[in-house]
């Protein structure tokens, strides 16, 4: 089963922790900051389309990409709910196709930490490159070495709703810097009894230098990398790091 095929019916549940708005006030700091009004705008790794919403709410065109079509169409349902419009596409983010380019492309909630080949890493932003306008900006987020070592770790989480639960089993391979976490969750049905569905997850740590040489092999350049949310230098204890990247317009290569 792929990565949240059945828990997107109960994703929103157990993230309503995140901050989505301020992480969206955050993306709209970075194109201030980097000097971009971006027309049109794709996420890839939508979800369940917490931000794509958000910044469609907020005036801009919205092209959103996900692998999981149930995730897609909880993205959905709430769009057609708030009457606002926005392109959902099924696509696999090593792979995707858009119609045209675009202004900025997002990749956000640690999204390309599921990518754990060097080759497909390498696609992903090969691809970006060429559906980005000249100078527009790739904006995406990763989970960290420290934060997969000292924060998951080989430890469990749970967390319990009015409606579902779900166990959360993590293991660290630091030789291979893979993350595993094997999630059992319970859902309430009709009949007052609970389903239970599991999921397997994979996610890899990468180091900034090798970020950093995706970035300039695809043609784009490297602008920064945050101490996620602030505008602070990543640090060696960061858990979360965002990184901006630039589409090299012509005249600049």
């Amino acid at each position: 089963m792929g990565a949240y095929e059945s828990f997107a019916s109960v994703y929103d549940l157990f993230m309503n922790d995140v901050d989505y708005d301020g992480w969206t006030d955050y993306i709209e700091e970075i194109w201030k900051k980097f000097d971009l009004t971006p027309g049109l705008v794709c996420e890839l790794g939508c979800g369940t389309g917490n931000i794509t919403l958000r910044l469609a709410e907020r005036g801009y065109d919205m092209i959103a990409v996900d692998l999981s079509a149930e995730m897609l169409s909880e993205a959905e349902k709430k769009a057609e709910e708030k009457n606002i419009n926005a392109l959902f596409l099924m696509q696999d983010m090593r792979e995707f196709e858009l119609y045209g380019t675009v202004s900025s492309v997002l990749c956000l909630c640690d999204s390309l930490n599921y990518i754990t080949e060097d080759e497909d890493m390498q696609d992903v932003f090969d691809l970006v490159n060429n559906y980005l306008d000249p100078g527009g900006l790739f904006i995406f987020d990763l989970n960290t070495e420290y934060k997969f070592r000292e924060i998951y770790g080989q430890n469990t989480f749970s967390e319990t709703g009015d409606d579902a639960v779900y166990i959360w089993e993590n293991y660290y391979d630091e030789e291979e810097r893979i993350n595993e976490y094997y999630l059992n969750f319970f859902v309430k049905n009709g009949g007052g009894t609970y389903d239970r569905t599991q999921e397997e997850h994979y996610e890899r740590a990468y180091s900034l230098e090798e970020i950093k040489g995706f970035i300039e092999k695809s043609g784009m350049r490297f602008e920064a990398a945050y101490d996620a949310f602030t505008f602070e230098p990543a640090r060696e204890d960061s858990e979360r790091i965002c990184v901006i990247a630039r589409e090299i317009m012509k005249k600049e290569r």
